[in-house]
């Protein structure tokens, strides 16, 4: 990724992953290899919606364009078209399935290295396998800064001033653009899309591209569910005995 390029005006590249809505009840097909994706609601990962609104937050203040991009194949784009009508200027599709976090940095990257971007932000995770991978993977493969799990942002002089939560306290880090950031909850707040905005969507630009030569680095064996919960067990708050023999015997933990 080349160097930041002096102008008025920042590109700021949002990531976005489409997800199950949480209330989905998760079933797997084809011998537990897959997630059976029959009847189920997706949405963008909320993660992904606070990094998009900040970048929007940002721009609004200094000039700007985002655009939102997702790995993903055409089932994906009513996630892409929300994150038109949330704000986004334009939006890129890579024509591929998502198989890993490591494919999905591989194709952002390849894409961002072509449009010299200023920003690129991500979200900490997607809340369907909970990785994290992705926001320090595409600094490694553009070979910009990344810094993971941001709770603000602010971004001048061609600068970013940073916070995140660590051990014990919040630590402030500032850092030369470009760079790749990931967003933790308390960044901002989501935005909801309003009807001029879902009406706009309709004629903004959609890209799609096909996907950069890659090599498989991982396949899935088998998804399992967790096991059922068990029982629960009361005992009298005057019977800490009997608490302290289960904890120890049964279950271990001390």
């Amino acid at each position: 990724m080349s160097p930041i390029q002096k102008r008025d005006f920042m590109k700021i590249l949002v990531c976005i992953s489409n997800v199950p809505d949480t209330t989905t009840k998760v079933t797997f097909t084809d011998n537990n290899t897959k997630f059976n994706t029959a009847g189920v609601q997706f949405i963008i990962n909320p993660y992904d919606e606070l990094a998009l609104t900040r970048a929007l937050e940002i721009t609004e203040k200094q000039g700007g364009s985002v655009t939102a991009i997702t790995v993903g194949l055409t089932d994906t784009e009513p996630s892409i078209r929300k994150a038109l009508a949330i704000g986004a200027q334009d939006a890129v599709r890579i024509n591929a399935e998502p198989t890993d976090a490591y494919f999905v940095a591989e194709q952002i990257a390849a894409y961002a290295k072509t449009e010299n971007y200023d920003l690129i932000l991500t979200g900490r995770e997607s809340i369907d396998h909970n990785g994290g991978l992705v926001c320090g993977l595409l600094g490694e493969m553009l070979g910009i800064p990344s810094v993971n799990v941001i709770t603000s942002i602010e971004v001048e002089n061609g600068s970013a001033t940073m916070e995140r939560d660590i051990d014990g306290g919040k630590e402030k880090l500032t850092c030369k653009l470009p760079l790749v950031a990931s967003a933790q909850k308390e960044l901002t707040e989501p935005r909801i899309p309003n009807m001029r905005g879902i009406m706009a969507a309709r004629t903004k630009p959609l890209k799609v591209v096909e996907p950069a030569a890659s090599s498989a680095t991982s396949a899935t064996v088998a998804f399992e569910l967790p096991a059922a919960k068990g029982g629960v067990k009361l005992i009298a708050a005057e019977q800490a005995e009997q608490l302290i023999e289960i904890l120890h015997n049964e279950i271990k933990v001390i």
